[in-house]
């Protein structure tokens, strides 16, 4: 009787009826997807949202048209682009609980952008093994746990590795624990290299610093030899009063860049804390003449920086000349707050 009196109280359009003039809703809704109460349709419904995501894809597209001239808004923005891609499913709930095909559709273009632009770091592109293996590593002047980081280098298998924040306690630590596996080792500034190669000719890269934090080595590998640089570019901060604080950085950038060009060997590697992505405009004199690692052999986007939270890959192997990346990766966190970066090579 109490489920009769139940059936008595359903109304027509709840269970479906067909003579109510409404069908059960289904799934989010997708069957009143129509005008809703106010009459508007699901064209007209989620403007504003259709609006947002067109101008995620304009931001993303249009990346390199955001100036620099106010805070430095370009830099910061290419510093963490892959992450304005985020906003693609912060749209995408509200589209759907407003059931607006406009704002589906509008979602479909940054969507697009981003996969043009980053899909393809999500894909493995190692290319089998090589001939060597590098390793670049800001290992933090306040390294708390030096022996972490000459076991993590010396899991790694290089036969190349060069380090920066070189200072202290943490350095004295670093030369005694890798002189075994590593007999040749050259130190200037706050920057360093380390090999199972023989090294020689180290001379300082003036970055416009004051002080060194790079330098050019040759390395005689066993198929000839190979330009080595080595390079700490000055920090990037974001402050209230100025922005993202970036002009030092560029300036060092461009220093830098120009002492790559100019190397007389083929066979040039650049290892480093370059505070700046890929993406950044800043790197171009860099960047434009170097093949990243993790970009043509990694897999994912191998962000090193922050370690505890990684958002951002500032920490660089990159190639030119008779060199083949066949693998790039991050390592194992030690004492750091930065994530080591290694990379394989092939002899070309």
């Amino acid at each position: 009787m109490a489920q009769a009196d139940r059936a008595d109280r359903v109304s027509p359009a709840e269970a479906g009826d067909p003579g109510s003039g409404r069908r059960p809703a289904g799934f989010l809704g997708v069957r009143d997807w129509g005008r809703d109460a106010r009459g508007s349709t699901t064209w007209w419904r989620g403007l504003v949202l259709a609006v947002l995501a067109l101008l995620t894809g304009a931001l993303l597209a249009f990346h390199a048209e955001v100036p620099n001239s106010v805070g430095n808004l370009g830099s910061l923005l290419e510093t963490f682009l892959p992450w304005v891609g985020l906003a693609v499913p912060v749209l995408l709930v509200p589209a759907l609980l407003r059931r607006s095909a406009t704002a589906l559709l509008a979602l479909l273009v940054p969507v697009a952008i981003w996969a043009n632009m980053f899909g393809g770091l999500l894909t493995d592109k190692s290319g089998g093994t090589g001939d060597f293996t590098v390793v670049s590593h800001n290992v933090a002047a306040a390294n708390t746990d030096p022996r972490s980081t000459v076991r993590m280098l010396e899991k790694s298998g290089a036969q190349i590795v060069a380090l920066q924040e070189l200072a202290g306690r943490p350095l004295r630590a670093l030369e005694s624990g890798l002189a075994a596996s590593y007999p040749y080792h050259v130190v200037e500034g706050t920057v360093g290299l380390w090999s199972k190669y023989p090294i020689g000719d180290a001379s300082v890269v003036d970055i416009k610093m004051g002080w060194t934090r790079a330098f050019r080595a040759e390395v005689t590998t066993p198929k000839g030899p190979l330009a080595v640089y080595v390079a700490h570019l000055p920090s990037v901060r974001l402050k209230a009063e100025g922005g993202f604080t970036v002009n030092q950085r560029d300036v060092s950038a461009q220093a830098l860049g120009d002492a790559v060009e100019a190397e007389p060997l083929k066979k040039v590697l650049l290892l480093g804390d370059l505070n700046g992505t890929m993406n950044d405009r800043s790197l171009a004199p860099i960047t434009s003449q170097m093949r990243s690692a993790q970009g043509a052999a990694g897999d994912g986007f191998g962000f090193s920086w922050p370690a505890s939270f990684p958002m951002a890959r500032i920490d660089q192997i990159m190639s030119k000349g008779g060199l083949e990346p066949t693998d790039s990766r991050t390592l194992e966190r030690d004492g750091s707050d930065h994530l080591a970066v290694a990379a394989t090579y092939r002899y070309r």
